[in-house]
């Protein structure tokens, strides 16, 4: 995307999801007036200004949107990581998942726009044999619909749209419209309410500041030449969900009691769980500036050393709590 495009509208999918919400604020401050986004009609907490309900099944409407706006560039954040939903209504999955992105591709290939689509680290296994982190030629092998669903779009919007950009991201770390959609609001939402969470020690991501990675796709779109293709895009930090929950507790200054931990065996069969789906985003660092994605959590003094360590850590560093926004999102060093 060359800066003249600056001035053609731009067009974000998924705003109920923490990638597509957090972009299309970063997005609307930087070109105000022209970025368009996309949410569930029935979704009022993403009723913001600038946005347009569509249901993912009524394609007329994205086709009158594209008419309408002559989207110089698409931002495709959309689908449905809402994992045992999924598991329990394939259908739907591939739907949200795949077969709405697939018709923003085509829209974007016969409007003439750019494409960054944002794909998922799930659409690995983690399995225990694997040795980490995954690097983009290594074969997808999905254990979840999601997972299966986002490794379909990866290869249709491909071959509909070459010279697209598809990023794997990992859980991006930032807030959602509803509220608890997203790995921070979920978890905080259960302990601000008293409500007990228990994550899994073996699962394990490699999370990226939501901020980061507007500014990765800022880049990709302005800056560039960064070559078509599918790209790992996650932090230098590799965590386990239990270790986020930890982070979580300790700096928002709540209950430890209300933590537990298993391995994901544990859980049950419904959703099936994905192990160490850590990635390796070196493809991508050789494009960009350097330290533009920076570690999750920014300072190394909020990384467990241990499953006790929200129970032992010493809160009054950061003030006792309440800090989740300015350390955990945005990514600000202890004072």
């Amino acid at each position: 995307m060359t800066e003249e495009l600056r001035l053609k509208p731009l067009l974000i999918t998924g705003l109920p999801g923490v990638p597509g919400w957090n972009l299309f604020h970063w997005f609307q401050k930087r070109w105000p007036g022209l970025v368009v986004g996309i949410r569930p009609p029935d979704n009022q907490k993403a009723n913001v200004p600038g946005s347009v309900g569509i249901d993912a099944r009524d394609g007329h409407l994205l086709v009158d949107l594209f008419e309408k706006h002559q989207f110089g560039a698409v931002i495709d954040a959309s689908g449905n990581c809402a994992l045992k939903a999924c598991e329990c209504d394939p259908a739907l999955s591939d739907l949200l998942n795949c077969q709405f992105g697939v018709h923003v591709a085509k829209l974007a290939q016969e409007y003439g726009s750019r494409l960054v689509r944002l794909s998922s680290d799930l659409v690995y296994s983690g399995d225990d044999s694997h040795t980490a982190p995954y690097r983009e030629e290594e074969e997808p092998d999905p254990v979840t619909e999601y997972g299966k669903s986002m490794m379909k779009a990866e290869v249709l919007i491909g071959e509909i749209k070459p010279d697209c950009h598809i990023l794997r991201i990992p859980l991006p770390m930032g807030l959602t419209p509803g509220g608890h959609a997203g790995a921070i609001d979920w978890i905080e939402w259960r302990f601000r309410n008293g409500r007990p969470a228990t994550l899994y020690f073996d699962e394990k991501r490699s999370p990226i500041h939501k901020d980061d990675l507007a500014k990765v796709v800022e880049w990709i779109l302005l800056e560039g030449p960064i070559p078509p293709g599918i790209y790992h895009c996650g932090g230098p930090r590799d965590v386990s969900l239990y270790q986020i929950a930890q982070i979580i507790n300790a700096v928002g200054g709540y209950d430890p009691g209300l933590l537990g931990g298993c391995m994901r065996i544990e859980a049950g069969p419904l959703p099936p769980r994905a192990g160490d789906v850590t990635i390796s985003s070196q493809k991508l660092l050789q494009y960009i500036p350097a330290g533009l994605i920076r570690p999750w959590p920014m300072d190394s003094r909020l990384v467990p050393d241990g499953v006790q360590w929200h129970r032992l850590v010493d809160r009054s560093t950061w003030g006792g709590g309440h800090q989740i926004h300015p350390l955990l999102i945005d990514g600000k060093y202890i004072e």
